[in-house]
């Protein structure tokens, strides 16, 4: 490939070379790790290898004349009311990308057992290879998973960091939503994760406009979130306020932006390294009893007061570095009413592990906190956190949802036109069954079937009735395969033909006029005389248009 190039909306176009990356994400070179190969002028991610979270040096080499750039997009932000799903909330799965050593291929499969037992959730597992199901069903039962909570998803991916990659999810009018973004990193089949997932999901999905790597973002259910300023060096077409407006357009989030670790204490200027919202009003972040005073030091410290006169708990949990490495405790897994906190065996971190599960207990009471050996993946600049991506539960429980999302209100039709109606449905099963009503009297009563069908494709073309309403509504019930049903409706009224169907002959004033030329129209049994749109032009058109004629116009 010449050139990676992703979707983009907005017109400022942002190109990100690796002179823009380099001194934020190029990884220690002293810590072990493999690096894709160059075939063909294109990037290879052997399997089985271990792949950093942090930018390579071939992948920095490729930057220098393969810039990753970002192009319109195909659809802007979400309409409705939206909200951002937070780390604490319900959740249905956790994804994980089956990929790197055995090593990490053994932590995963610990999570796995976890999240699927304790956690109640089940686990989507990203995987290249229908051939390589096998092994990886073997080792996950091998570790103690529930095997029957386990969904495998064949489509090849580059690396195991799927929190950098993987959707975040919103509630849009309550129906989930993926929101994608172009992953900073030149890995093509990891950035093009989420629109096969989102396929495979039913889930609508919109490519918010930003280079972005996903753990360095985190959010409260109150709508407050947290990015290091590594999103300003990652998107330099776009000035702060631009980034932070983006964010609440798509995810109706606002936004701080923190300063970034040096890059010799963490590689990657993730927040997700040293802070973690837990709960509405409740956070952990590093501290540093081995390097007080230091700049990261400052930057934990400094937010931990930020955050504590914003009303926030703050809980301060240990930190260090060794060998080049940043040992974190912030980089855990919330899941449910399970919690998974790093364990170290490195001698410098592992006097902290004991203080480190005290926290996370005390921050979290009633949850089950559990450590996992993490000493394999940390060297590679990320721990289980980065590993993983939260899919929350349906809002409806067991009941479809359903946004109504064409028309939504103050659309104008005029009879025989064609039109789509459109909608997004979501259910924690499969759905199946579609009815379409029309409403003329503002959603009061839906007397008007415009159409029953198997299969949810969630779009549907109509020829508009000879009706003349400005008070049209459409409600949308769906059904699953366990029988709940769910139903949307326009969220306004819209107009079909005349706004004043009394103006029969559509000269802006109702009078005798409009009498003879409807009682003609109904003594030749014509289709205009079909008042109420029931498709009969019968006396309860008389009556209706009586009605509408002796009220006039509004």
């Amino acid at each position: 490939m010449s050139r990676i190039a992703f979707g983009r909306v907005l017109g400022v176009v942002g190109v990100l070379s690796a002179s823009c990356l380099a001194q934020e994400t190029i990884g220690p070179r002293d810590v072990p790790h493999d690096e894709p190969i160059l075939v063909d002028g294109e990037l290879v991610f052997p399997s089985g290898t271990a792949i950093p979270r942090f930018m390579t040096e071939t992948e920095r080499r490729y930057l220098e004349s393969n810039p990753l750039v970002a192009e319109p997009g195909l659809r802007a932000a979400p309409v409705g009311e939206l909200y951002c799903v937070p780390e604490y909330a319900p959740m249905e799965a956790i994804l994980i990308s089956w990929e790197g050593t055995a090593a990490l291929k053994n932590i995963l499969a610990e999570m796995a057992k976890h999240i699927t037992t304790t956690g109640n959730a089940d686990l989507h597992v990203a995987i290249d290879s229908s051939n390589d199901v096998p092994a990886a069903q073997a080792t996950l039962a091998a570790a103690g998973v529930n095997m029957s909570r386990v969904k495998f998803f064949v489509r090849v991916v580059d690396t195991i960091w799927i929190r950098d990659y993987g959707p975040r999810y919103v509630y849009r009018n309550g129906v989930r939503a993926v929101i994608d973004h172009t992953y900073n990193r030149p890995r093509p089949n990891d950035n093009a994760f989420n629109t096969f997932y989102a396929q495979q999901r039913g889930h609508d999905r919109f490519l918010i406009p930003l280079v972005h790597g996903g753990g360095n973002y985190h959010l409260s259910a109150l709508g407050d979130a947290y990015a290091t300023e590594l999103i300003d060096n990652e998107n330099p077409g776009l000035t702060k306020p631009q980034i932070v407006a983006l964010w609440q357009d798509y995810q109706n989030v606002l936004t701080q932006i923190t300063p970034a670790f040096p890059v010799n204490i963490d590689s990657t200027q993730h927040i997700d390294m040293w802070m973690i919202v837990v709960g509405d009003r409740t956070v952990i972040i590093s501290d540093w009893p081995q390097a007080s005073g230091s700049t990261h030091d400052q930057i934990c410290d400094n937010q931990a007061a930020s955050m504590a006169a914003a009303g926030y708990t703050v809980h301060r949990i240990p930190a260090v570095t060794a060998s080049g490495v940043h040992y974190t405790f912030t980089n855990s897994v919330i899941c449910n009413d399970l919690v998974l906190v790093p364990l170290y065996t490195n001698a410098t971190a592992a006097q902290y592990n004991a203080e480190a599960l005290a926290v996370w207990k005390a921050a979290m009471p009633g949850k089950t906190v559990v450590q996992v050996n993490c000493q394999n993946i940390v060297g590679l600049s990320g721990v289980m956190h980065c590993i993983m991506m939260h899919v929350p539960v349906s809002s409806g429980g067991e009941n479809p949802v359903v946004s109504v999302d064409e028309p939504r209100g103050g659309e104008t039709y005029q009879p025989g036109q064609q039109a789509a109606v459109r909608w997004a449905s979501d259910d924690n099963d499969l759905t199946y069954y579609v009815q379409i009503h029309l409403s003329t009297d503002g959603g009061q009563t839906y007397p008007i079937v415009l159409t029953n069908f198997y299969g949810d494709v969630g779009s549907f073309n109509w020829v508009i009735p000879n009706v003349n309403t400005s008070k049209a509504r459409i409600r949308i019930i769906v059904h699953d395969f366990e029988g709940n049903t769910g139903t949307g409706y326009s969220a306004a009224d819209f107009t079909i033909g005349n706004p004043c169907p009394a103006d029969f002959n559509g000269d802006t004033v109702v009078n005798t006029l409009d009498f003879v030329a409807f009682l003609n129209a109904f003594s030749a049994g014509h289709a205009s005389a079909d008042f109420n749109g029931d498709t009969v032009v019968n006396t309860l058109d008389f009556v209706a248009f009586l009605n509408a004629f002796t009220a006039g116009c509004p």
